[in-house]
């Protein structure tokens, strides 16, 4: 039911994109690099995380990992990962198709300001064979156009 959010959803608030469903996974941000012949970066992923007691949707680029004191400083509070099944549960998306599109119940969305460096980038589409290519400000409006900056690039993150 996942995908069929996703396309009902996208086809209401933004009928120009098309969710492409691929017979090759999209699960990871590798296999969906290679399936959309794209950098890894380019990959959106969707990282769902409980900060002080609230649920909400962080959209950063593929190859960048949630730190842990740019998110203290964002979100104003350590940031939990949450698990496959409460992901799916408040997504209504399993690991590997979660994006910010089709949810059941309104979450707050934020994207990363790592995205920035991109012009276009590949989201999940609610399925591991699923995902959106579309523009990173097309993908900022409708997310809410909320921005931080919580994760490190890959650059900075293999200095450490």
């Amino acid at each position: 039911m996942s995908l069929q959010s996703v396309q009902a959803d996208l086809a209401l608030r933004a009928p120009d994109l098309v969710v492409m469903v691929t017979e090759a996974s999209t699960a990871t941000v590798q296999t969906a690099a290679v399936v959309h012949d794209c950098e890894p970066g380019q990959i959106a992923k969707t990282l769902c995380i409980r900060v002080n007691g609230e649920v909400l949707l962080l959209v950063t680029r593929g190859d960048a990992r949630l730190d842990n004191q740019k998110s203290k400083a964002a979100f104003g509070g350590r940031p939990r990962m949450l698990g496959a099944e409460e992901v799916e549960q408040l997504t209504s998306h399993k690991v590997g198709g979660v994006c910010p599109f089709g949810l059941p119940g309104p979450l707050p969305i934020f994207m990363d300001s790592s995205l920035r460096v991109y012009d276009e980038v590949i989201p999940a589409g609610g399925d591991t064979h699923a995902s959106v290519r579309l523009t990173v400000d097309h993908l900022a409006a409708l997310c809410g156009n909320k921005w931080v900056d919580a994760c490190q690039p890959p650059a900075l993150a293999e200095a450490d």
